[in-house]
């Protein structure tokens, strides 16, 4: 092979990114084909909890009471893992972030059970940490087996391109987020760098849009401007949402003492179960789950839903994210985010109806994950896709700078292992 490319003119520089490819492609598909099947059974699961099980006894799976028995139940299952299977379910999620150091294999089947178990439950999280810390844990100690020699922050960068790439059916999320990264001393240009990452997060991208076909647009009326007026609202809207995810972010330290404070992981995680439920038995259950298939509906039913029930769900289900997050469900915080980007865009639109939906949701989701994400890149990019519409990225690009003023420098959605806020 190294001949062949020898022979084909390719640059020193080609020539030390092109062994890559194959590897990339492997990490990225499989990066995939393991986030789908985790994500086949935790719908297989939430089908037993959520419809057959509640027909067995004669009532409503949308019921207050199953909804407060259900979740108190899968924080006491989750608990129950997090002390009992070897590795407890791996670190204390609210001290991780989305990309982070490979860990042990023995601590995967702890964290995957424990998903599993949340996402089929009604937990408002995500599966992105999760499967993104299990995808560089089996990268990593696979690769570096069989290609020793490659460095090992080049499995984790194509693991993480290649989850985040079939997270978002696109691997254009995944040079987003990676361009935030810190690079360390690497001296390369950045399409160097992002070179095998790409190559992953392409093939896991389109693993997932050929099996699974997801997608985060949601159904509005067309954007018709831009206008001048349009300015002002983008820029209330985003920075209004960044201020009430700063308020999320500066409560998720207050609850992860509150629930560390209980001393237990099955106690810890079958209280917050219990509150989970009682918030989902107030905000219905457009509230449960990660949010994505949930924001879907609530738009296509938006008329339905006046600016008090707007406010509600939007506040139920950040509330939702900050408890599932702090009390010790695995999970992550992106696609709740959203729906709580949602709703708030649609609260705006309520409020003022002159705001067109388009552009009152894409800024909404703008500023709530500029706060509880803080990474500039990807949220710009998710909030262009739930609606897609490229008269609206100028407006967009513009809105974000208010919103990113008042979040930088602040605290983030994350626990140092001290226990402390990140600075």
């Amino acid at each position: 092979m190294t001949a062949g490319i020898r022979a084909a003119g390719l640059t020193p520089q080609a020539r030390a990114l092109a062994p890559l490819i194959v590897p990339a492609l492997l990490v990225g598909a499989g990066s995939s084909l393991l986030l789908l099947a985790l994500s086949w059974v935790s719908e297989r699961l939430q089908d037993v909890l959520w419809e057959r099980l509640p027909d067995v006894f004669g009532v409503s799976g949308t019921s207050a009471g199953w909804i407060l028995g259900m979740l108190t139940v899968v924080g006491l299952a989750v608990g129950l893992v997090v002390w009992k299977v070897p590795g407890h379910a791996g670190p204390d999620p609210a001290t991780t972030g989305l990309v982070d150091p490979p860990l042990p294999l023995r601590l995967l089947p702890g964290i995957a059970l424990a998903v599993v178990v949340g996402l089929a439950g009604g937990v408002s999280l995500g599966p992105e940490n999760p499967i993104t810390a299990i995808n560089i844990a089996l990268a990593y100690a696979l690769g570096m087996k069989a290609m020793p020699r490659t460095p090992a922050a080049a499995w984790v960068g194509l693991a993480a391109a290649g989850t985040v790439g079939a997270l978002f059916g696109t691997p254009v999320a995944a040079a987003l987020i990676l361009s935030e990264l810190s690079m360390g001393d690497d001296p390369r240009p950045l399409w160097d760098r992002l070179f095998g990452p790409l190559v992953a997060a392409g093939a896991g991208a389109l693993t997932t849009v050929l099996i699974a076909h997801p997608t985060f647009r949601i159904d509005v009326a067309d954007y018709t401007g831009p206008h001048w007026g349009d300015l002002l609202s983008a820029v209330v809207i985003s920075t209004g949402a960044a201020a009430v995810g700063l308020a999320a972010v500066y409560a998720f330290p207050l609850c992860h003492t509150a629930f560390r404070s209980l001393g237990h992981p099955v106690l810890m995680l079958t209280v917050g179960g219990l509150v989970l439920g009682a918030l989902g038995a107030l905000g219905g259950h457009l509230t449960l789950f990660k949010g994505l298939e949930e924001m879907k509906e609530l738009t296509g039913e938006a008329a339905a839903h006046g600016a008090g029930n707007l406010l509600l769900l939007a506040l139920v289900k950040l509330a939702a994210l900050v408890v599932a997050g702090s009390c010790g469900f695995r999970g992550g915080r992106i696609f709740p985010a959203v729906f709580v980007g949602v709703a708030l865009g649609l609260l705006a639109h309520a409020l003022v109806d002159g705001v067109p939906p388009a552009l009152a949701i894409t800024c909404a989701v703008l500023g709530i994950l500029l706060a509880t994400t803080r990474q500039g890149w990807l949220s710009l990019f998710t909030a262009g896709v739930v609606v897609m519409d490229m008269d609206l990225f100028p407006l967009l690009c513009v809105a974000a700078l208010p919103a990113w003023l008042l979040v930088t420098g602040r605290p983030e959605m994350q626990i140092e292992e001290s226990g402390h806020g990140t600075p």
